[in-house]
Parts: C-alpha cells; structure tokens; sequence
C-alpha cells in the first residue's frame, strides 16, 4: 500500500515533513523565508508548525514510533 491509502502511514509522513522541515529551518532559514508562497509555502509552514507545536509534535512522534515498534 501506498502512503495515501494507509492512514498510519500518511500521519507519519506527515510528521517527517514536519520534522524535516523545522530542521532545514533551524541550520538554513533563509531558504525556506524567501519562499514562503507556492509549493516551497508548504515547507514554511511545516516549519512553523515544528516550531510552534514542538511539544505536541515530539509526543506523536513518540506515539507513532511506539506504534511502529508495537505492530499497530
């Protein structure tokens, strides 16, 4: 199955996104600043969300590495 069928599957490329994301924009912001609109906007505002969320989002990355681990 593909990413887009299983649920599980797409909240954890979801997450990566995220996660990638706030880091290139932590070690290089003024790539992801100058593009803030079009298809590179969405990695800006994956950015943000890392950044504002961070808590809530470590915490589903730990709920669905534990879910991978499980099996679920």
């Amino acid at each position: 199955m593909t990413a887009i069928f299983n649920f599980q599957s797409l909240l954890l490329v979801i997450l990566l996104i995220i996660c990638t994301s706030t880091y290139v924009h932590d070690l290089f912001p003024s790539i992801l600043d100058r593009n803030k609109d079009g298809l590179m906007g969405i990695f800006w505002k994956c950015a943000r969300i890392g950044e504002r969320l961070s808590p809530y989002v470590s915490i589903f990355c730990i709920a669905m590495a534990c879910s991978m681990i499980l099996g679920y």
